[in-house]
């Protein structure tokens, strides 16, 4: 299949919106002071009874390695609170506390009301048209890596 003369036009613009969108939501989080990984864990925990080691890292944006780090951190700012499985003696469940709990209240939809900022000037057609781009190609690496016989990090979280 021939490479369209694009193609390395299309993936620096990705790249480059890549890196501008979690600036500019890190400039949101920063003020929590939290990083990204941090808050990616307060959200995913957020309206849970909390979840196990395992199962936060599926659902986060965050590598098995540095989830560790994370939990630590959050930890330390009384955040998140690590318990033991009711069912499974050797998992351990992260939980938000109390702080947690609030922090999440308070600051997800705001989050949220600042993120959608970005789509003010986009019509319902524009974002239904994006979504449906980017899940095409996420779909498209996903398919390609498995040819390899290679599993996405999100797949495998390692």
């Amino acid at each position: 299949m021939k490479t369209p003369t694009t193609f390395p036009t299309v993936l620096r613009e990705l790249l480059r919106t890549h890196q501008a969108f979690l600036s500019y939501a890190a400039s949101h989080v920063h003020k929590l002071d939290l990083t990204l990984p941090q808050f990616d864990v307060i959200i995913t925990l957020g309206n849970t009874s909390g979840m196990p080691y395992k199962k936060l890292g599926e659902e986060t944006l965050i590598t098995k390695g540095t989830l560790t780090g994370v939990i630590n951190r959050l930890e330390d700012k009384g955040l998140v609170q690590r318990g033991a499985s009711e069912t499974d003696g050797r998992s351990q469940i992260i939980r938000l506390t109390e702080a947690g709990k609030s922090l999440f209240e308070r600051t997800f939809p705001e989050h949220l009301q600042f993120i959608n900022q970005l789509f003010n000037n986009y019509s319902p057609e524009d974002i239904s048209t994006l979504e449906a781009v980017l899940v095409r190609l996420r779909e498209a690496v996903i398919a390609a890596r498995s040819e390899g016989g290679e599993k996405l990090a999100d797949e495998t979280n390692e």
